[in-house]
């Protein structure tokens, strides 16, 4: 508790156009995941992440917010679909929409290995911008089913002060994979205000995305809850 009121103290203190916020973004490409779905998952985040609500949240203070995209599937099957770029105009928000939404998948074969995706997650913030906060948003439409899980991931790599978050796309075809909210918040998600969002299908992704990237966006305050703040973007 102390070491989080520090943490809001620190922002409260901070220069103008210091960096907020790391956020990494991990999406799911693994098996279960077929192309269409795929293209719904991909194209959905690039519409998202240009959403006038969502523009609005990356702006919602002077404070930029570093931003990092990459996909994931098998143990060693983790990509860079943007690699870090601090948001500080629509135009920086643009150029990573568009990326993803060029992207071509790397693999369509491997299992769901989120402990390993988590590891590589912590790996990127560590050699990304140093920022006030950090968040991981895991993505995706099934459990881990390869290698060590993510509370095994939580013991092995530095991940104590960072926020992760989740996406459900809670529409997977196999038994007891039905419901995976109970994964998510048992499992997955850690950290100060940590949440599940719930896609109820790959066509409600975009959608998903638009309400969980607003509500992770907030400015940290002083309590340590995101609370939103007007700037219009430049």
């Amino acid at each position: 508790m102390m070491r989080g009121l520090i943490a809001g103290l620190s922002l409260a203190a901070a220069p103008a156009e210091a960096c907020r916020l790391a956020l990494v973004l991990a999406i799911d490409v693994s098996s279960s995941v077929d192309a269409t779905e795929d293209a719904l998952q991909r194209q959905g985040l690039a519409a998202a992440l240009v959403a006038p609500e969502v523009q609005a949240a990356f702006f919602a203070s002077p404070d930029p917010v570093a931003l990092y995209v990459f996909e994931w599937s098998g143990r060693y099957n983790q990509v860079a679909l943007s690699d870090w770029r601090m948001i500080e105009t629509p135009g920086d928000l643009d150029a990573v929409a568009a990326a993803v939404s060029s992207s071509i998948r790397s693999h369509n074969d491997f299992p769901t290995a989120m402990g390993y995706a988590l590891g590589h997650a912590a790996g990127v913030l560590e050699a990304g911008p140093s920022c006030l906060f950090q968040t991981i948003d895991m993505a995706g439409d099934g459990i881990n089913n390869e290698g060590f899980g993510p509370i095994d991931a939580y013991n092995a790599f530095p991940l104590g002060d960072v926020t992760v978050n989740g996406l459900v796309v809670n529409a997977a075809d196999f038994e007891g994979e039905v419901n995976l909210i109970p994964f998510y918040t048992n499992e997955v998600i850690r950290g100060p205000g940590a949440f599940v969002e719930v896609a109820n299908s790959f066509a409600d992704y975009e959608t998903a995305m638009r309400r969980k990237l607003v509500r992770e966006l907030g400015v940290i305050g002083l309590s340590g809850w995101p609370v939103m703040t007007n700037r219009s973007p430049s």
